[in-house]
């Protein structure tokens, strides 16, 4: 496994830059994390997720779903004949609507 990032620690400042003060343990005001990954997306990528993943390394040769299953943060679908990858609670909601 690649070593490890540091540990990002919370300033009690809103990361996504606004200036907004945020709880204790919080990165983002409620919602601005999403905002922070859209700006980024324009502000280094072209606004396009594909840039995003080949800059990384990914792509249809080499699956950035399979690296999250890889680093423990996905899993697998238990079910023998379904490709899908997600997050633990993804996989809950996927099997109950699949029933399997």
């Amino acid at each position: 496994m690649p070593k490890s990032e540091p540990r990002l620690m919370p300033t009690g400042t809103c990361w996504c830059g606004c200036g907004t003060e945020v709880g204790l343990g919080s990165f983002f005001s409620q919602g601005h994390d999403k905002i922070a990954e859209a700006a980024l997306l324009a502000a280094r990528y072209d606004n396009s997720v594909a840039r995003l993943i080949a800059h990384h390394g990914f792509g249809p040769e080499n699956g950035v779903r399979e690296a999250a299953v890889e680093k423990g943060y996905w899993e697998a679908c238990p079910e023998a004949s379904c490709n899908y990858l997600g997050a633990p609670a993804s996989i809950r909601v996927h099997r109950k609507k699949m029933q399997h």
